[in-house]
């Protein structure tokens, strides 16, 4: 059974999010709201935690294509290889927002991804989650929670999201209604923006 924690997006409770972390640590997996759709995540230090991960989601680990949720851009150094001033600027002028910017792996990559030419990097504009990843002290994976509903391709109600993923998941945050369209995808692993997907970000900053 998941915990279901109430969290306002305006001002995190820290005793709330230092549950969610506690969780994390402990190798477990959340649900959290981001500014586009709810992810599903966990601490990207912890392998067994990706290994469920990749499970629920019906992928291989090493082929997975899961984006990670940073502070800011402070930590990107840890993950990324040196990235030129153009491709800094582009990054600093979008984010924190709705875009997953795809950019050039570093040799420090956690042990599965370590075979990784490019990863995904997300800063979402939403506090919940850029709060849990301040406190935990490194990344968390990011993959959306599709529906199976055609018409609905993401859930947005938390308490609907609750009750499908109750056995899955160890926490559950209600942060709200969530959005129904996903982050807009750049990669700009060969510097020149190249847009993957269109999403909730804006285009016109490119």
């Amino acid at each position: 059974m998941a915990e279901f924690i109430r969290i306002y997006e305006e001002n995190p409770n820290p005793k709330e999010i230092d549950r969610v972390v506690q969780v994390l640590k402990k190798g477990g997996l959340i649900i959290y709201p981001t500014d586009t759709v709810y992810g599903l995540g966990c601490d990207i230090t912890n392998i067994k935690a990706l290994e469920k991960v990749a499970r629920i989601k019906g992928v291989k680990l090493e082929k997975s294509n899961f984006s990670f949720v940073c502070h800011d851009l402070s930590n990107l150094s840890d993950y990324v290889k040196q990235i030129d001033t153009s491709v800094f600027k582009i990054l600093k002028r979008a984010l924190p927002g709705a875009y997953t910017f795809i950019l050039p792996g570093s040799k420090s990559l956690p042990n599965p991804f370590k075979k990784r030419k490019t990863v995904g990097i997300r800063v979402p504009d939403n506090n919940i989650a850029l709060d849990i990843v301040k406190q935990l002290g490194n990344p968390i994976i990011s993959t959306s929670i599709h529906d199976e509903d055609e018409i609905l391709e993401y859930t947005t109600d938390p308490e609907l999201i609750l009750e499908k993923w109750d056995n899955l998941v160890d926490i559950v945050i209600d942060g709200g209604y969530g959005d129904n369209e996903p982050s807009t995808v750049i990669d700009l692993s060969e510097n020149e923006p190249t847009i993957i997907r269109e999403g909730k970000g804006s285009l016109e900053i490119f």
